[in-house]
């Protein structure tokens, strides 16, 4: 059972790459709010923060091109509405 993706149990969850994409926007607001701060502290977090956003934007890119491939091998998912899973088992 999943808790945030979407899944037959979950039709109302969100797609990987929204999630990430969501999450990766917060990142860059919580980062504006440290960019002027110059401690060595506040640059180190912002530094990891950047590598982390740039991983986000790969896992993103990786997402999008998984969906990419269900849809032309299989069409739109139908799992929102209960339909079956395009690949694996319910």
């Amino acid at each position: 059972m999943t808790k945030l993706l979407v899944s037959d149990t979950k039709p109302d969850g969100y797609r990987l790459e929204d999630l990430l994409t969501v999450i990766r926007q917060d990142m860059i607001i919580r980062c504006t709010k440290i960019a002027e701060d110059t401690r060595a502290e506040a640059s180190h977090v912002l530094d990891n923060n950047v590598k982390i956003m740039s991983l986000l934007g790969e896992a993103i890119g990786l997402s999008e091109d998984s969906t990419r491939t269900l849809d032309k091998a299989f069409g739109p998912s139908t799992s929102a509405k209960g339909g079956e899973p395009r690949i694996g088992v319910a």
